[in-house]
């Protein structure tokens, strides 16, 4: 018998009526969603629900999200996900995500909590088409600060894949140990990081992010064939994450080109 959850959700956007409306949802297991909300009317906001309150070793969840042409969806989540220690196996999260012609997908959940002694690899697909529009982040809290807790155990491995139209685009690995936690070629003992991808982007957004990270030490941003590439090293996931909501409102203008609304589950 396969220990842990294993939970699949799969999500369908289609631009119906005048806005987005959500086409398919199933799900197997413990994922699941609330219903949507519209609060800029064609755009529909899903807020992803993992029931256990975290994932432990052996898990395998699995997420796929598809927006039609012309549809517009942003995804987040009511709360940090959180992994927590285990004596061995590793808990798995894949992503796969795709956006068609002239659509948009936001793909921006709260902050992923990994505690010391946690085994987890996270894999991201996004497939874009050509004319689709995405921004997606992820905002890793490494150990409990608070509670004096670092990462002296465990692993972490990020993969991304960005495609557009059926070719690769980007490709990053992320392998984080207790080495390369601790490491000044690391993450020199800070306890949170964070990526954030923005497609398609120009000259003039990757000046307006230079611009915004002028006075910030650790954080970086480069672009590379229309993909804007934004990271960040902080001691606090909080800041990060004040910083990214930041980010996100500098880019969603002329990305999605759509003005700054902010899911509300974000202020609660």
């Amino acid at each position: 018998m396969q220990p842990g959850w294993q939970a699949q959700l799969q999500l369908g956007f289609a631009a119906r009526y005048g806005k987005t409306i959500l086409t398919q949802r199933r799900h197997n297991g413990p994922l699941t969603l609330q219903r949507p909300f519209y609060p800029e009317g064609e755009v529909c906001h899903v807020y992803l629900l993992h029931p256990p309150g975290g994932v432990v070793a052996g898990d395998q969840l699995l997420i796929k999200a598809h927006a039609e042409t012309e549809s517009a969806a942003l995804i987040t989540t009511p709360a940090a996900t959180k992994f927590y220690r285990s004596e061995g196996l590793v808990a798995q999260q894949t992503t796969r995500l795709s956006v068609a012609v002239g659509a948009s997908m936001e793909w921006l959940p709260q902050e992923t909590i990994i505690y010391q002694g946690a085994q987890v690899s996270c894999d991201n697909y996004i497939d874009l088409a050509q004319g689709a529009r995405f921004i997606g982040w992820e905002q890793l809290a490494l150990g409990r600060p608070a509670a004096d807790e670092g990462f002296a155990q465990g692993s972490v491995t990020m993969n991304w894949h960005i495609r557009r139209d059926n070719e690769l685009l980007y490709r990053e690995r992320l392998v984080i140990t207790p080495e390369s936690f601790a490491a000044n070629w690391g993450l020199q003992g800070q306890s949170a990081c964070a990526t954030l991808f923005a497609y398609p982007a120009t000259p003039h957004e990757l000046h307006r992010v230079q611009a915004l990270m002028d006075t910030q030490s650790g954080y970086g941003v480069t672009l590379i064939d229309e993909l804007l590439i934004c990271r960040a090293l902080a001691a606090r996931a909080d800041s990060l994450r004040a910083f990214y909501q930041r980010l996100w409102q500098v880019l969603r203008p002329n990305i999605m080109q759509r003005q700054p609304c902010a899911p509300r589950i974000w202020f609660t």
